[in-house]
């Protein structure tokens, strides 16, 4: 039976390749987007626009806590 359909599959096997390639590129860009080391990085990067006068307290704190909502989604059991 598996090889039945298999061949039966096998016109479908284009569209089957692409779903996997968007599932790996989906899943290497959550993994980089919620990766602490870059969140961090990011955190920094803010830090220092904020002292350099590149926004007022409400942009910090709105994006602050955006990037420690992502820190702390990350470090929960999903």
């Amino acid at each position: 039976m598996g090889l039945l359909k298999e061949v039966l599959l096998l016109p479908a096997a284009p569209i089957r390749g692409t779903a996997w390639v968007l599932q790996q590129v989906v899943a290497e860009a959550e993994r980089q987007y919620y990766d602490p080391a870059q969140v961090h990085r990011e955190l920094a990067r803010l830090v220092s626009a904020f002292e350099a006068g590149e926004m007022d307290e409400a942009e910090f704190d709105r994006r602050e806590d955006e990037l420690l909502a992502r820190l702390e989604s990350r470090t929960q059991p999903r």
